[in-house]
Parts: structure tokens; sequence; C-alpha cells
């Protein structure tokens, strides 16, 4: 039963955004793509993932008039049926599974293509980010390299398992046994030269061992076996190295590629020397970046040129694509993702992430907490108060907004220093502790004029 004058219900239906929507529930061995029912008969499709069945999906959706298309990132799968997509013209937008998670129910890969659908069509859905076309190729062979560069590293590990058998302890009188030292002692191993004396001339005059300190840790028990593992695993390692050096090429011509249409900057790249590591590129990379970026981001304490690399293959060298930097850095999985119900916060912890950007950038913060820096001074400082994680994650945030800025507006990096930090830390805890005594009725009093600066 109704009453006379009241109200009926208004049923508020979804705006259309994007009228010309699919949907593609991407797998391993076919894909499901649903259209808007009315542009086909057959509006739900499935396509297998070989090549010729890609393009003929790409044919069929041109044949429906569909102009874009929402996918989910699952596993590499997305990866072919993306790029011949966006080749052939639509525009593809790349989206994370916990945005698409359907309601309860029951879950097909029809259900997932048709859900996909329906929230591109009413512009709900958020598109991945994704460096411009010209930054995938360096951003592939960065990945490449560090995933190389593990597999060298495994075998550093077999190298040091192998000479423990044989009770070399060469890992205790040598900071890295894949130093130039520790690479000719293990050569002149493999080669077959057991006497600790000759293998202990090979000592550099900087190592802080004694030379009999080193003669006694290089007397072990040879047995064949254990020079067996130990001359394949540094035939491994040799190996991975030249496939290193390979990369470096592709790295170096990639940048040469990107900066062929640009200008070298009018200022000379600033120098500041980086002393540049085992596991860097062998090329000069500040001054490919210098050209690329306009900008040395290595000036930042934390970042050397390659971090400064990777974060550019990670994150591109367009910052508009962010607004601001608090969309940087909450992007990157280190602000507050802040949980309110009811005027309470009930949680601001960060966000899980797999970010290779955001890991990049806790390492620098780690790195940057043993300088004498005012990074520095406020890792320790924060690290002192909360814990060591948080120090991380706040370090890591701060120089994701410097990387932000000197991006996007230019702006140059000038270290204050350790003591500016410390003063200015000092002067706001004095000034905290006169609001509250002011409060409480009291005042604050000196124990010597230098340091009553400011209090009565």
């Amino acid at each position: 039963m109704g009453q006379s004058g009241s109200k009926k219900r208004s049923r508020r239906t979804l705006t259309t955004v994007n009228e010309d929507a699919a949907g593609l529930d991407v797998g391993s061995t076919f894909h499901v793509v649903a259209v808007p029912a009315d542009r086909a008969d057959q509006h739900v499709r499935t396509f297998r993932s070989f090549t010729a069945d890609l393009h003929a999906l790409a044919d069929w959706l041109e044949e429906v008039e569909v102009t874009t298309i929402a996918m989910e990132s699952t596993g590499v799968y997305w990866i072919p049926v993306y790029e011949i997509l966006e080749q052939r013209g639509f525009e593809v937008l790349l989206v994370n599974a916990r945005d698409t998670k359907n309601v309860p129910g029951r879950k097909t890969d029809v259900n997932d293509a048709q859900w996909l659908q329906q929230l591109h069509q009413h512009g709900l859905l958020r598109g991945s980010f994704r460096p411009r076309d010209e930054l995938m190729g360096l951003r592939a062979y960065l990945r490449h390299r560090d995933r190389v560069l593990d597999y060298s590293a495994s075998h550093i590990q077999h190298m040091q398992k192998a000479l423990m058998q044989m009770n070399v302890q060469l890992h205790h009188v040598l900071t890295d046994i894949t130093g130039a030292t520790g690479m000719k002692i293990i050569r002149s191993i493999v080669d077959g030269n057991h006497d600790p004396a000759i293998l202990a001339s090979f000592r550099d005059a900087r190592c802080k061992a004694s030379l009999e300190t080193i003669q006694a840790a290089l007397t072990g028990n040879f047995r064949e076996e254990h020079l067996f593992a130990l001359r394949q695993s540094l035939e491994l390692y040799d190996f991975y190295r030249s496939k290193i050096e390979e990369c470096d090429k592709e790295i170096e011509l990639a940048l040469a590629i990107l900066n062929a249409a640009r200008e070298a900057p009018a200022e000379a790249i600033p120098k500041v020397r980086h002393a540049r590591g085992r596991n860097e590129p062998s090329f000069n990379v500040r001054e490919a970046l210098y050209t690329l970026l306009g900008a040395d981001l290595s000036q930042v304490h934390g970042l050397g040129p390659y971090s400064v690399l990777r974060l550019v293959g990670e994150c591109g060298d367009d910052m508009t694509r962010w607004p601001t930097a608090k969309h940087f850095t909450s992007w990157l999985s280190l602000a507050p993702g802040n949980k309110i119900s009811g005027g309470r916060v009930l949680s601001s912890k960060t966000r899980r992430s797999s970010n290779r950007a955001a890991v990049l950038l806790r390492i620098a913060a780690v790195n940057v907490g043993r300088t004498q820096t005012a990074l520095g001074a406020f890792y320790r400082r924060l690290a002192s108060r909360t814990g060591k994680a948080k120090a991380v994650t706040a370090t890591a945030r701060k120089i994701a907004v410097l990387f932000y800025n000197a991006l996007r507006f230019g702006m140059k990096y000038v270290d204050p220093g350790q003591d500016y930090y410390e003063e200015r830390y000092r002067k706001r805890v004095l000034a905290n502790l006169q609001r509250r005594a002011e409060q409480l009725g009291y005042s604050l009093v000196g124990n010597t004029p230098a340091s009553g600066q400011g209090v009565s």
C-alpha cells in the first residue's frame, strides 16, 4: 500500500563513460573478450593465444567498432596481446587485478570479461602506469641485466662453498673474493697452483690481513671433486659476466637512441666523483642521463648514476603523469594508506607493494643513513624513535619527492648538512617544550646563555 504524496524512489543508473569499451580476460592458452551486448549477436568470444588469433581478435574488435579495451595484468601473458592491440591503434587499459575483483558468486572467464567490460564502460577502472614506448626497451634491458646479475651472484656463492669445502678461508682475509686479489687467487687454484706461499703473493698492499695470515688461510685440502665444483662455478661466473657486458652495450645503445633527438644541456655536468661499482654498467651513465634528463640526479645523496638509471627505467622521464609529489609517493606505496571509519583512523600503514622503484628508493634510504648529511641525520633520528623499518620508508619517501621535484620542476638538490638538520630539530623540540610549559603555567630556563637562546 502506498500513501498519497509519498515520494517515489528514484533509480540511479551509472553513467556510460566509454561507449566503445571491451573487457579482455587474459589466459595462458586463450583469451576471452566481451563487448557491449548491442554490438554483436555473440558479444562474448574466445580466441586462442597464438599470434594469428590475436590479430583475428583485433580484426573482430575493429568490426564491432570497439576503440578501448580493459585487461588485467596476468603474469606475462598480457604482454603479447597488449602490444598487438596497441599497434593496431586501440586504447588499451592495463588494470591491477586488485581493482577488478568480481562480486561474490560464480567465477568464470566469461564472467570476468563481462565484469571488466562493465567497469570500463562506466569509467570505474584506472590504468596502470607504463612509460612511453621509447623507454620500454630500456626498462626491459635493465630488468634483464638485474636478472643476469642475480645469476652471477649465485655462482659467487658456489665458488665460496667449494673453497670452504677445501678449507680455504679466503673470505675471512678478503672483503670481496671477486675483487682483483680474490679472482687472481681463485684462477691460480683452478690452474693447479696450490702452494699457499705463491697464492699469498697475490695479496694487495691495501689488504689489512698480514701475509702470514693470508698464507695460513690459503692452506687447504685440495680434493679433486671440490676443485671440479670450483672450476665450473668460475666458468659460469665468467660466462654471466660476459652476458652483463653485452647487456651494457644494449643499454648504452638504447640511451643513445633516446638522446639522438636531444641537445646536450648548455651547462657542463657537475664535477662530482662517483666511484663506479663492479656491478654498474661499463659506460659513462652520468653523461647519458644528464643529456636525457637535463639534470644530474646523482647529486641527491643515496642515488648513484646506476640507481637513477634504473629509476628512470621504472618511472620514466615524464613526471607530469602524476599531478603532485603526493600522487607519485602514493603510487610507490611510500605514503600512508589511511583506513578511516566513523571518523577514526583504523590504520595508516603503507600498502604492500612489489614496485621496483620503491625497492630502489628503500635501498637508497638505507645507504644514505650511513652518510653525514641532512638525509642521514633524518634517518638516524627517526630510526632511534620509531625503528629502522619506518625510518627507511620515511627517508625513501623524501628521496622520492626530491627525485620528482628535480625532474618535474628542475629543482636542484643542495644538501644543507647534518648540523643544519640537528639545529632545526633542536629548535623544534625547544619550541614544543616552551608551548607545553606555558600551558601548564611554567617557563623554561636555559642552563647557559648559549643553550638558552629563545627560552626564558
